[in-house]
């Protein structure tokens, strides 16, 4: 074993001991919201490759009005979560949205939702949904409800405008510099992979997102994508895979909590995380403008051209995804099958 392979920590499993870069890895390749993801092939294969509005792989749709551009985009919430916690549902059913369309570059303008649940399950998701939108400054502009027995579901979407520049995958190309970019304020969820910092930034959060369309608007960073279930590191993987560059991901580097294991939160869905591409001389004024709000900015990798994300601590580095061979979403630039062509640069 090499001296670096030492330096890494270790943890006990079932009484073995295993080397913590090893649980990294294992824990983010056996990430639910990470495997999930590979369901997205689906959209290719039945819809076939095309650029039908600017795919592939973004976290919204960009549409050219002619005037004015707007960015639309949707999810679906867990039924399980909607039915366990449909109070929390309903906020993250508007934060997965503002997260979604920030990250674009796009200023949020409003939210639509359709709900069918049972009148209590419904009037908590709504309640929740009340309550996110405040924070954000987001109007619940319409929607569809139907209220009757049964299990829930909920989905919700986000329209936004696009001023500047869209934060675009098609963007990352090597040399730029990777940006994480979050909220270290909040308390990790025991029951789902969640660290909320509602409590803690309140009405904050509202100027918080929009320091992401800000930096698009002013030419600062060049492309992003919101910190979704998919964790931290399967979020980076995504942001790479359509342009089929790779990176090396500087765990030691990477703002955390103190309060939670790396392990956790690799593939945790934080309430206000961003991965950001810049180049090399916006680093500073990017990190400067997060700071201002107190939110934690670093460097944690830059982009390369191989294909393979990989992770490093204490001087020891290994694979985690070879993205060629084993794609997250299968949404990737040129055709590849299961995915959208582009034909834009």
């Amino acid at each position: 074993m090499s001296d670096s392979k030492c330096a890494c920590r270790s943890v006990q499993d079932e009484g073995v001991v295993i080397d913590e870069l090893d649980e990294v890895i294992r824990a983010v390749r056996e990430s639910p919201g990470l495997r999930a993801k590979a369901s997205l092939a689906l959209v290719g294969e039945v819809l076939g490759a095309g650029d039908w509005i600017h795919g592939p792989g973004d976290d919204a749709a960009v549409i050219d009005t002619g005037p004015s551009r707007i960015v639309a985009g949707g999810e679906a919430l867990f039924p399980p979560f909607v039915a366990g916690d449909p109070r929390g549902a309903g906020v993250a059913a508007v934060v997965a949205n503002v997260n979604d369309l920030c990250a674009m570059g796009a200023r949020p303008l409003a939210i639509l939702d359709t709900l069918v649940a049972p009148e209590p399950v419904a009037r908590l998701a709504l309640e929740g949904m009340r309550h996110a939108s405040a924070l954000y400054a987001v109007p619940v502009v319409g929607g569809h409800l139907t209220v009757r027995d049964g299990p829930p579901a909920l989905s919700a979407f986000g329209v936004g405008e696009l001023r500047g520049p869209v934060l675009s995958s098609r963007h990352v190309a090597p040399g730029q510099v990777v940006l994480l970019a979050c909220c270290l304020e909040g308390t990790m969820r025991t029951d789902h992979p969640y660290f909320s910092s509602s409590a803690e930034r309140g009405g904050r959060l509202a100027d918080d997102v929009r320091v992401l369309p800000a930096l698009a608007e002013d030419g600062i960073c060049l492309a992003a994508r919101d910190v979704s279930m998919a964790g931290v590191l399967g979020s980076l993987a995504m942001l790479l895979e359509p342009s089929g560059c790779g990176a090396s991901v500087d765990l030691d580097a990477m703002p955390r909590p103190p309060a939670v294991a790396l392990t956790t939160w690799v593939t945790a869905f934080p309430m206000y995380g961003f991965l950001l591409c810049a180049a090399p001389e916006a680093v500073a004024e990017c990190r400067a403008r997060f700071a201002a709000r107190d939110i934690a900015c670093e460097v944690v990798a830059t982009v390369d051209a191989g294909g393979e994300l990989r992770v490093r601590r204490e001087g020891d580095e290994r694979l985690l995804l070879d993205l060629a061979r084993e794609p997250v979403t299968g949404l990737r630039v040129g055709g590849r099958p299961g995915g959208w062509e582009n034909p834009e640069s």
